[in-house]
């Protein structure tokens, strides 16, 4: 187990975000493995339990999965417990980091990102084709919006274990203020 905590921020986030196929899911829980004290969120479960059955639109489904989240991560976070949030962020990072400034927390963000023949190979290996469109085209919109431009990481040659460790090791993640 790793200490995540020192004096001065004795909670830290982890907020891991990519398309579909960059190892995402794998890194989050390696992470959440090795740290102590640690709370994984797989963010994909508050989304689904707003079945498509409901009378949501895409935005709606997405705003209340966000709310849930960072109600979850409130919660967690007054514990004094470390968390690791597995979700694609698309425009929500300054709205949520908003929502935590009144909590004494650390945050580090990695966007994850793979050449686009490896998405697919990956996508294809887990049975999941149907989504490699949709998955091009937020590798697309993350890799293109600026405030993801530092907290880029290239999954394409790593083992999620490589991945993880960097996240644990490289300041280049952690967000400032």
């Amino acid at each position: 187990m790793i200490p995540l905590t020192d004096e001065n921020n004795p909670c830290l986030l982890y907020l891991i975000s990519g398309p579909l196929g960059v190892g995402k899911s794998t890194t989050a829980k390696i992470l959440a493995a090795r740290a102590e004290r640690c709370v994984l969120i797989e963010a994909d479960l508050l989304l689904h339990m707003l079945h498509h059955e409901l009378p949501l639109s895409w935005d709606e489904r997405l705003s209340v999965t966000w709310k849930n989240i960072l109600a979850l991560t409130r919660n967690v976070l007054q514990q004094g417990l470390n968390i690791v949030i597995d979700f694609v962020v698309e425009d929500e990072l300054e709205w949520f980091c908003g929502q935590l400034s009144d909590l004494d927390v650390s945050i580090k963000y990695a966007v994850l990102r793979a050449d686009k023949e490896k998405i697919a190979e990956r996508l294809t290996t887990r049975g999941d084709i149907d989504s490699l469109e949709r998955s091009l085209f937020l590798l697309d919109k993350l890799e293109s919006m600026p405030q993801n431009r530092q907290f880029l990481y290239d999954t394409t040659l790593k083992r999620p274990e490589d991945t993880a460790e960097a996240i644990l090791l490289d300041p280049r993640f952690q967000m400032h203020a």
